[in-house]
């Protein structure tokens, strides 16, 4: 089966991540992923190919979106619409996954509805369509508004919802009321993320030569477009921890930090302390940790989970998502909540060296297997006569 998965990240790169490991999962087909945001470092599958759609990024007020590299915004929508129809017109894939939309991305309408709208008028080809949604949805305008659209736009062109969720953790419904009147199938898949290897940690701590009684503390901030005020923090607070052990700080500010930033940090480091912006190994840096600081993003959240690593995480503030989520899972132990306060660097030694002297490695039980579920549903999926359809 051909699929086409629709992805568009415009700040972070969680959204292009997790996507990626859905691809990685569906060994069985021939995926292209469409993107058209900034693009991380990172490999696809030999199954999978991708399209690159002109780029659009968030603004700097994230108050909308903005051509990449100052082009004209009209001109590459109306570009990256012609490309994504012709795309469908020659590709003919047998399924459509949408990230996100119609729950969210409704900035990227002006390209999705003219395909969902001709496929269903037969201009286009007929193919399934599903949306790939994670587990929280960030706070809209005009709510009520946004969710009646939303719903009806699932419930017309749509064939089912893959949740991104354990439902014992959080469900959909807690950030989107109207919920039940999708009419088509909701499916939770477990959360995703990828699984350290067995070796990682003694592997990693090998290679970087540390010794069974040091400390490796990973500092990270995800895509690094937000992350500066906590990197800086993690960066001084190093020089306050206590002496009695040897401490090594490996810092990954994401590939998207402003570069001033990332020299700035660069040059505040102290011995023992490395600032990278980013690593493909990222989860045996985390299985080696005694402890990680981070932002509180789906994707580095899901990771610290899968690598049972010590925790410390800082909510984004702009939106409810990140803090909804830690605050969850700081109930169950998995990890500790950072407060504003909390980033002055002699308190957030404190707690770093407070979480440090604590024995033993979290494990909450939840579903971390959200990729090979939602491709087993993927796999047994059959078009319906008509629009598509579900197993």
């Amino acid at each position: 089966m051909k699929i086409a998965f629709y992805c568009q990240h415009v700040l972070g790169v969680g959204h292009f991540f997790r996507s990626l490991e859905i691809c990685r999962a569906l060994t069985r087909h021939q995926v292209v992923l469409i993107t058209g945001g900034a693009r991380p470092d990172a490999a696809l599958a030999p199954h999978v190919t991708e399209v690159r759609l002109p780029a659009l990024e968030m603004d700097r007020g994230f108050k909308g979106l903005r051509a990449a590299s100052g082009a004209d915004l009209d001109a590459t929508r109306r570009l990256r619409q012609e490309r994504l129809s012709a795309f469908f017109e020659t590709e003919r894939p047998d399924l459509f996954l949408v990230e996100l939309y119609p729950f969210g991305r409704k900035a990227f309408r002006f390209e999705i509805d003219p395909v969902l709208d001709a496929m269903a008028a037969g201009r286009l080809p007929r193919c399934g369509v599903v949306c790939s949604v994670r587990d929280i949805l960030v706070e809209k305008e005009a709510a009520e508004k946004h969710e009646a659209r939303a719903v009806g736009v699932l419930n017309r062109f749509f064939d089912a919802v893959l949740i991104h969720a354990d439902p014992r953790l959080v469900r959909l419904e807690e950030t989107f009321s109207r919920l039940d009147a999708v009419a088509v199938p909701l499916i939770y898949t477990g959360f995703i993320t990828p699984a350290p290897a067995a070796d990682a940690r003694q592997r990693l701590r090998t290679a970087l030569g540390l010794a069974a009684a040091d400390r490796l503390i990973v500092v990270s901030a995800g895509g690094g477009s937000v992350g500066m005020p906590l990197l800086e923090a993690a960066v001084r607070a190093a020089r306050h921890l206590k002496r009695a052990r040897q401490t090594r700080l490996q810092v990954f500010t994401g590939p998207f930090l402003p570069e001033r930033d990332f020299e700035q940090l660069s040059h505040a480091a102290g011995e023992g302390a490395s600032v990278a912006r980013f690593t493909s190994d990222f989860l045996s840096y985390l299985a080696a940790a005694d402890l990680s600081v981070s932002m509180a993003g789906y994707n580095t959240t899901m990771n610290l989970l899968a690598a049972r690593a010590p925790a410390l995480v800082w909510p984004f503030a702009q939106n409810r998502e990140q803090r909804l989520r830690s605050e969850r899972l700081e109930a169950l132990g998995a990890l500790q909540l950072l407060q504003d306060a909390d980033l002055e660097p002699v308190r957030l030694a404190a707690l770093m060296d407070r979480r440090l002297d604590q024995a033993g490695r979290p494990e909450v039980g939840l579903n971390l297997d959200g990729a090979r579920v939602a491709a087993r549903w993927i796999d047994a999926w059959r078009p319906a006569a008509g629009r598509g359809g579900a197993p």
